[in-house]
């Protein structure tokens, strides 16, 4: 939620809720975790973070991606080995089919 302040009231606004509606997407999540840190071979790359998928077929189970997450204020960090997230998949109403 965002908070937006004016002399006499405050106005809340959930901005997923109101993207939502705009632009609707499906989406589904996946547990996974963070199996290890990998740090750079040299310094001009980033820090990895492997991650992997539960409920991934084996082959396709780890992915590795720059470890640097971020809050909805543009503020940032890094995953720790062990860490419990989400993998969220999401595309365009437009892009995908019904299931029968």
């Amino acid at each position: 939620q965002r908070s937006f302040s004016s002399t006499s009231f405050e106005h809340r606004i959930d901005w997923s809720a109101t993207q939502a509606f705009m632009h609707p997407k499906k989406r589904k999540k996946l547990p996974a975790t963070v199996e290890k840190v990998l740090k750079p071979v040299t310094p001009t790359e980033p820090e990895k973070a492997q991650i992997n998928i539960q409920g991934a077929d084996e082959l396709y189970r780890e992915i590795r991606v720059e470890n640097v997450v971020s809050d909805e204020n543009g503020g940032t960090a890094r995953l720790k080995p062990g860490a419990k997230v989400d993998i969220i998949i999401e595309a365009d109403s437009d892009a995908t089919t019904k299931k029968l």
